[in-house]
């Protein structure tokens, strides 16, 4: 598992450490692991030793950082280039050794480049770039190395022109090969656009470990946490035992819906599935081994509930939610029944003591917070279960999952593949599996967006993906995570 951290909580830390430390510690230790990952690039394509390196140095301790990162390199032989966005600015002890080291600034970009580090801004910056900084980025992919090809970039803590604490990207920003952070991850490492623009990122110690003592404001599952969470069959256990879920999916309309739910609930841990809805016959042509009803009502036991993909918004739709939402079972709402949560008068009722899973996609989420989840999207996620006191589920590139209690994750296994029709049934299906294996809420709906996200990556390696290949790829993915 990893954690990122706020700007005002890394900030804490450090001023919390900084007096224990002899002055310029937490710069050195900075710098000295920048120039580490930095060289390790340069020996990929023809050694340090000869390179050209071009520093973006803007203000403040970013460019501090930058600077004595290239004083090394300088030092190890490299020809080091700075161009000073913020000459009146720059982090003067930081110039002095990259100059004595024998690094130069220039006013415009070198002819060759073999590697650029982005120390533009850093983590304290705010809004997007400034016209110069803009106009600098923009030229970036123009830059050739040695051996003809772009050179890789490094972003120092964050790519500049990122939104630190949200992910958000308001302008033009830096898109790096390999952003090297300092003391912990921060929030646009890991969710929105910005953290498509990170590349790999490498984290290096500069010891806030004993001062970091905030919330995370975001966490980050990793394969071992999900394969040490899955539950699985033991020698006493029998198909009821391992829980059976319910799926009041699909309708005349779109039995399409009812097939892809079930077929992600059968992938799951459970022992049975009982389907409930006018798509019967569809689905059990496809899943002879589901036992199947009309109504929710004509169902018979289940542990957990999943309701509304493709469930349609009628009248009838309405009363198997409402006998869905009258158990003391947990529920997970997907689709349709996200709508008809919202739908006027006849809105479902939310008041229930049972654990609740909501998994609405941005035009979803609008109905039911009155808005967009906007720049913030943890925060918008962190709202929406407050006010509704369930588990949300903010569907997108890196999913959210977000409880009352303001806790939130981000799904890492996020691709573009996942963008098709009937993709979100198939993650119901599977999320709703886990809820009745007795999984808490949160729990499952981290688990399900991540393995449902490395199906979607598996299946996109053939192609065109459909929801149906998500669904035929959850098996093999399972297989190779437990």
């Amino acid at each position: 598992m990893r954690q990122a951290w706020r700007v005002a909580d890394v900030r804490a830390a450090e001023k919390a450490l900084m007096p224990t430390l002899p002055s310029g510690t937490l710069m050195q230790r900075a710098a000295a692991g920048l120039a580490r990952r930095c060289a390790l690039l340069l020996q990929e394509s023809g050694g340090v030793y000869g390179a050209t390196v071009l520093l973006l140095v803007g203000s403040g301790d970013n460019g501090g950082d930058t600077l004595y990162a290239g004083a090394t390199l300088a030092a190890r032989g490299a020809g080091v280039r700075a161009v000073l966005l913020r000459p009146d600015r720059v982090h003067l002890a930081g110039l002095a050794a990259l100059r004595r080291a024998g690094g130069v600034t220039v006013t415009d970009l070198p002819g060759q480049v073999d590697l650029v580090v982005d120390g533009i801004v850093g983590i304290g910056a705010s809004g997007g770039l400034r016209p110069d900084a803009t106009a600098l980025v923009e030229r970036l992919p123009e830059l050739r190395g040695r051996d003809g090809a772009r050179p890789p970039v490094v972003a120092v803590d964050v790519p500049s022109g990122v939104a630190v604490d949200t992910g958000d990207v308001p302008g033009e920003a830096v898109r790096a090969d390999v952003t090297v952070t300092f003391g912990c991850l921060k929030p646009a490492h890991v969710v929105g656009p910005a953290a498509a623009l990170a590349g790999h990122v490498e984290l290096v110690d500069i010891g806030l470990g004993a001062t970091l003592h905030a919330d995370p404001a975001v966490r980050v599952p990793d394969a071992a946490d999900i394969a040490a969470w899955w539950p699985g069959p033991n020698p006493a256990s029998d198909k009821y035992s391992r829980g059976v879920v319910g799926v009041a999916t699909g309708s005349a309309t779109y039995p399409g819906a009812a097939v892809l739910s079930v077929t992600g609930a059968l992938a799951g841990p459970t022992g049975m599935v009982r389907y409930a809805g006018s798509a019967d016959r569809e689905v059990l042509r496809r899943h002879p081994s589901v036992v199947a009803a009309k109504r929710v009502a004509e169902a018979g036991r289940v542990q957990a509930w999943v309701c509304g993909s493709g469930l349609g918004t009628d009248d009838a739709a309405r009363t198997e939610l409402r006998s869905v939402l009258a158990t003391s079972l947990p529920v997970l709402l997907d689709a349709d029944a996200l709508t008809l949560l919202v739908d006027g008068k006849h809105a479902a009722d939310l008041r229930r003591d049972a654990p609740l899973v909501l998994t609405p996609h941005d035009g979803e989420f609008a109905r039911l917070a009155g808005e967009r989840p906007g720049a913030d999207r943890i925060a918008a996620a962190c709202r929406l279960a407050s006010w509704t006191n369930a588990v949300v589920l903010l569907k997108g590139d890196r999913t959210i999952v977000a409880t009352p209690a303001g806790e939130a994750w981000a799904n890492p296994t996020g691709t573009s593949a996942l963008a098709t029709a009937g993709s979100g049934d198939v993650l119901a299906g599977l999320l709703g599996s886990l809820l009745a294996a007795g999984l808490p809420a949160e729990r499952a709906a981290i688990m399900a967006a991540y393995v449902h996200g490395l199906a979607g990556r598996r299946a996109e390696r053939d192609g065109p993906v459909t929801s149906e290949d998500i669904a035929a790829a959850l098996r093999p993915v399972l297989a190779d995570l437990l």
